[in-house]
């Protein structure tokens, strides 16, 4: 991620509510967003389950004089799924015009990657929450020039306000990673926006690009976030996107001859040469480290120095199928970091009848010794084993008292039958 631094209520009575006409609801929904301290989840009313839903987030994000607003975004409310469908197309429009895939990756990245799994409240703890909207994270040192990321995204925003920018920032950046020929990203949203510059994470949360010990920087700040040796390489690999501007990291050179013609606003050092797609290249140039015009950070060597690292990234250089699979996994797992779906569980915006649905089990298709479990039912059984204290590190707790009864039962089976 930093090593991403330089890349480009109050319930109506019922008589009142039949007497409110369309415009003073709105009217009365304003009133409301105006006393913070009085703002309910107007969903959980059973007499306005959807009035004004998304009334207030009408007002999210507009700008003046060119700032950015500093509004709220109402508590407990999922973003619209249809409006999120229009919105992807919309980025999918924006990245063809403006090849801005590496910001919006990045812009993705850093709001989630505040997360400490060591805090438990919401928000404190961080994560995919729309922080990154205000100004006093945008001027965090790690995020040097995500401004403009969100300059350019502010007009779908604007556009479909029944969406939370914490869902908006991560679809604009899985989307750039599917659109530059990257894995699909299995996302789900629902994501709710924190209220207010007040509850943005302080800075020194994010990931150094040249720390003086680059793999134990990597772990402390990954560890933190819940992820592993093996999701830190994978994620790595989206440096295979975009370019380092000294300007603004103060890594990397002012051109190269991949990117003194854009596309896009000219300069920078990239990590790759063809630094708008997607794929494994990153891995393999870090590894030989021939061009000089390719950009090799302290962050970037450390994949192939330290034992852990270099287990993933070797592998990765050669099976791009392996380094997608995984990628894609990583990147869906930190897209959720911290985040408060609404609903709980989230939701998918992928035309997928089955999404969701659990598999249902068929005997035969498991009773060859031959045959592979389903991803969908290998997560079942792993679901059901945790829900019985068992977890992939330790084994479900022994009984004793049930072992000696079922051995004292066997030991009076086999006496009666000897004995007869």
């Amino acid at each position: 991620m930093a090593s991403l631094t330089g890349a480009t209520s109050h319930l109506l009575p019922p008589a009142t509510i039949a007497a409110t006409s369309a415009s003073s609801t709105a009217r009365l929904a304003i009133s409301f967003s105006s006393s913070s301290s009085s703002l309910k989840c107007i969903r959980s009313s059973p007499l306005l389950p959807h009035i004004f839903r998304y009334q207030k987030r009408a007002l999210i994000g507009t700008m003046s004089s060119g700032r950015f607003s500093t509004l709220a975004s109402p508590k407990c409310a999922a973003s619209d799924p249809d409006q999120l469908k229009s919105a992807r197309e919309d980025i999918k429009e924006l990245l063809k015009t403006t090849f801005c895939h590496p910001i919006l990756v990045r812009l993705g990245w850093h709001d989630a990657g505040t997360y400490n799994k060591n805090i438990e409240d919401w928000p404190q703890r961080g994560g995919a929450n729309g922080s990154l909207r205000f100004e006093v994270e945008l001027k965090h040192g790690a995020n040097a020039g995500l401004v403009n990321a969100l300059k350019l995204l502010q007009p779908i925003k604007d556009k479909y306000a029944g969406v939370t920018y914490a869902d908006l920032f991560q679809l604009a950046s899985a989307t750039a990673i599917e659109e530059a020929g990257g894995p699909k990203i299995p996302m789900k949203y629902g994501r709710v926006d924190v209220s207010g510059p007040e509850e943005c994470p302080e800075e020194g949360r994010l990931p150094d690009a040249g720390p003086p010990s680059p793999s134990s920087h990597l772990r402390d700040v990954f560890y933190r976030m819940g992820l592993n040796d093996k999701e830190i390489v994978a994620l790595s690999g989206a440096h295979t996107l975009g370019r380092s501007r000294p300007e603004r990291s103060g890594w990397g050179k002012p051109e190269t001859r991949y990117t003194k013609d854009g596309p896009g606003s000219p300069g920078g050092q990239s990590w790759t040469v063809q630094w708008l797609k997607f794929d494994n290249s990153y891995f393999k140039d870090i590894k030989e480290q021939r061009d000089e015009d390719l950009l090799v950070l302290p962050t970037d060597a450390v994949l192939f120095e330290d034992s852990s690292f270099k287990e993933y990234a070797e592998k990765y250089a050669v099976n791009q199928d392996v380094f997608f699979e995984d990628y894609a996994e990583a990147h869906a797992k930190l897209s959720n970091l911290g985040a408060k779906f609404d609903p709980p569980e989230g939701f998918s915006i992928d035309n997928n009848p089955t999404q969701g649905q659990p598999e249902k089990f068929v005997a035969a298709k498991y009773s060859t010794g031959k045959r592979e479990l389903s991803d969908a039912m290998k997560q079942k059984i792993r679901a059901e084993y945790e829900g019985l204290g068992g977890t992939p590190d330790k084994p479900l707790p022994t009984n004793y008292f049930l072992n000696i009864i079922i051995v004292i039962g066997v030991l009076a089976i086999l006496t009666f039958f000897l004995g007869n």
